[in-house]
C-alpha cells in the first residue's frame, strides 16, 4: 500500500496537441445535457488524467454557474484557458460545440428536405412527447436544487404566472427576478444564501497538474490592460460581424435581426438552455415567424439527440429561418440555411468566450459574495416557473395538435407518461428515453395503416 502511495506524482505537462485531441473527443461524446457533460469532464480531467484538482474544478464550475450561457461549454473554455492561455480556451470552447454544429446542420437539412417521409415523421412523432416529459423533468431537477424556501418558491410561481397569463417578455421576468433577489439578499439574506458548491471536496487526493495549491498562472491574474484588450477584441468581433450583416442586408434583414436577437438571447441564458427557450420561442416563432411552433418542438427534439449544449438548438432555428426565407434564392436553400445556422450560433456563443477570457479573473474574486449571488439566486428561482410554462406550451401542441376543439392525441399522452415514469422512477437517461420513444413512433407509422384498415373492415 505504501508503495502505491509513493508513486502518486503529478502528471506530466499536457501539450496543446494532447489537449486538442481531448477537447475534440469531448465534442463528440458530450451527451446528457450540462449535468452529463460536467460529469464526463470531472471523470476525465479530475479522476483519470488529473489535469486539475477537484477543488479547482469545482471553483471553476461555481464561477461558470454564475454566468449566463451554457455552463458546461464555459467550464471547458475555462479549463482550457487556465492550462493553455487564450488559445487553449478558444480551442476547448470551439471544439465543444463544432461537432454538434455540423451534425445539426446535417439533421436540419434532412428534416426540411425529407421530413415528410413517413419513417422520419414517425420518429419525430414519438420523440415529441418524450421532449415534453424531459422539459417537465428539467423543471423538477432545477427546482429541487434552487427552491429551498417559500421566498424562492414564490418567485417561481410569480414568474410562471407572468409568462403564462400575462405573456410577459422573458427579459422583463429576468430583470424583475434580479431586483427581487437583490432586495432579498439585503433584507432576507438567509433566504438567498442557498447557493454553494456542487459537492464536497475530497480532502485526500492524488496530486494534479493544476492542484489546490498551484499558484494562479500569470495570464489568469486580473489586470485592467488584459481586460480591456480582450473586451475590445470581443467588441470588434461582435460589432464588425453585425455591421457587415447590416451593410449587406440592411438592419431589418433576416440575418441582421438574427445576429441582434441571438446576442440578446445569449445574455439571458441564466439557468441553462431550458430557461432561454421561451425567449427564443417568443422571438423566433411569434415575433419574426422564422419557424412554426411544431418546428420549434422538432428542433428541441433534434437538439436533445445530439452532443453539445442544448442551446445548440439555435443552430436548427437559424437553419430553418435561412431556408424558409430563401435568403439566397430558391436554388440555394441549403446555403441559406447553413449561413443562418452560422449566424445564430456565432452570436449565441461569442459572449460566453468573452465572459471567460475577459471576466474570469475579475468575477472569480466576487464568488461567494451575497451581494452578487443573491440576484442570480432570484433569477434561478424564476427560471423554474419559466420552464414549467415551456412544458405547458409543449404539452398543448403535442397532446392537442389541432387545438382544444379536437380530440386529445391519446398515444402522445401515453408515450409522455411512460417517458416521465422512466425519467423519475427508473432514472433512465435522456438519450435512452428519446431513442425508445422515437422507435415507438417509427413502429407506429407502419402499424397505424394496418390498424386503420382493420377498423374499417370491422
Amino acid at each position: 500500500m505504501q508503495k502505491s502511495t509513493s508513486v502518486q506524482l503529478p502528471p506530466q505537462s499536457v501539450t496543446i496537441k494532447q489537449a486538442f485531441w481531448y477537447w475534440l473527443k469531448l465534442g463528440f461524446i458530450s451527451f446528457g445535457g450540462p449535468a452529463g457533460q460536467i460529469s464526463i469532464m470531472h471523470q476525465d480531467l479530475v479522476e483519470k488524467q488529473r489535469w486539475i484538482s477537484e477543488q479547482r474544478y469545482l471553483h471553476a464550475l461555481n464561477y461558470c454557474m454564475l454566468l449566463p450561457g451554457p455552463e458546461a461549454q464555459q467550464l471547458a473554455t475555462y479549463i482550457g484557458w487556465l492550462m493553455h492561455r487564450g488559445l487553449g480556451g478558444l480551442m476547448a470552447g470551439l471544439l465543444f460545440v463544432l461537432p454538434s454544429f455540423f451534425i445539426l446542420i446535417l439533421l436540419s437539412w434532412i428534416y426540411l428536405a425529407f421530413g415528410n417521409i413517413p419513417a422520419v415523421a414517425g420518429v419525430l412523432y414519438g420523440i415529441k412527447p418524450a421532449v415534453t416529459a424531459i422539459v417537465v423533468f428539467a423543471a423538477y431537477r432545477i427546482g429541487s436544487r434552487a427552491l429551498k424556501n417559500w421566498v424562492l418558491w414564490s418567485i417561481a410561481v410569480l414568474a410562471f404566472l407572468a409568462i403564462f397569463t400575462l405573456k410577459t417578455p422573458f427579459p422583463l421576468i429576468v430583470l424583475g427576478a434580479a431586483i427581487l433577489g437583490a432586495l432579498g439578499g439585503k433584507y432576507l439574506p438567509q433566504k438567498f444564501s442557498v447557493g454553494g458548491g456542487h459537492g464536497e471536496v475530497s480532502q485526500s487526493h492524488a496530486p494534479a497538474l493544476i492542484d489546490n495549491d498551484t499558484p494562479i498562472p500569470e495570464h489568469a491574474r486580473f489586470s485592467w490592460f488584459n481586460l480591456g484588450k480582450v473586451a475590445l477584441t470581443g467588441l470588434v468581433l461582435w460589432s464588425g460581424a453585425l455591421g457587415w450583416l447590416c451593410a449587406n442586408y440592411g438592419w431589418n434583414g433576416a440575418l441582421t435581426q438574427m445576429g441582434w436577437f441571438f446576442t440578446k438571447a445569449a445574455l439571458l441564458t441564466f439557468g441553462g438552455a431550458y430557461a432561454v427557450l421561451p425567449y427564443v420561442y417568443q422571438g423566433a416563432v411569434e415575433h419574426f415567424h422564422w419557424l412554426t411552433p411544431q418546428q420549434m418542438i422538432d428542433g428541441l427534439a433534434l437538439g436533445e439527440t445530439t452532443p453539445g449544449p442544448l442551446i445548440m438548438v439555435v443552430t436548427f432555428v437559424g437553419f430553418v429561418a435561412g431556408w424558409g426565407k430563401a435568403l439566397f434564392g430558391a436554388e440555394q436553400l441549403f446555403l441559406a440555411g447553413a449561413f443562418g445556422a452560422f449566424v445564430a450560433t456565432y452570436f449565441t456563443f461569442l459572449p460566453s468566450f468573452l465572459f471567460i477570457l475577459a471576466g474570469g479573473p475579475l468575477v472569480e474574486s466576487t464568488h461567494g459574495n451575497l451581494k452578487y449571488t443573491a440576484p442570480l439566486t432570484g433569477i434561478t428561482a424564476a427560471v423554474v416557473g419559466v420552464i414549467l410554462n415551456l412544458a405547458a406550451f409543449f404539452a398543448y401542441h403535442v397532446f392537442w395538435p389541432r387545438g382544444f376543439a379536437e380530440h386529445v392525441d391519446l398515444l402522445s399522452v401515453i408515450v409522455s407518461g411512460c417517458a416521465l415514469i422512466a425519467l423519475f422512477r427508473y432514472k433512465v437517461g435522456v438519450i435512452q428515453v428519446i431513442a425508445a420513444c422515437g422507435m415507438l413512433g417509427f413502429v407506429f407509422t407502419f402499424v397505424k395503416p394496418w390498424l386503420d384498415h382493420l377498423g374499417s373492415s370491422l
